[in-house]
């Protein structure tokens, strides 16, 4: 990778990790992203979060519209990948108790 994109990836990831409330993070990927890949971004994370759940791909498929191709690739990463989605899934789910003892 050249500078120029390490340090406009760099740039990109402080803007997420600046974003203060859902509320602007709402905004920040409604301006950033399409409408078309918001929902593609949705629906990857709710397949994670099924394949996290012991679902299977048919299931999800039709829980989700997603092709068997991109169930498989979003269960690649879940597996051998960087570890967002399992670090995003716990904290939701940490989340998800906070909520309930409320």
């Amino acid at each position: 990778m050249s500078n120029q994109r390490n340090e406009q990836l760099s740039q990109l990831y402080r803007a997420v990790l600046s974003l203060r409330s859902e509320e602007e993070c709402r905004a920040f990927l409604e301006d950033l992203c399409t409408i078309q890949e918001v929902e593609d971004m949705r629906k990857r994370l709710e397949v994670a979060r099924l394949l996290d759940g012991g679902v299977n791909y048919q299931e999800i498929g039709q829980q989700t519209g997603m092709s068997t191709a991109t169930i498989s690739r979003v269960n690649r990463s879940l597996r051998y990948g960087a570890e967002g989605y399992r670090l995003v899934l716990a904290r939701l789910k940490g989340e998800d108790k906070v909520d309930a003892n409320r």
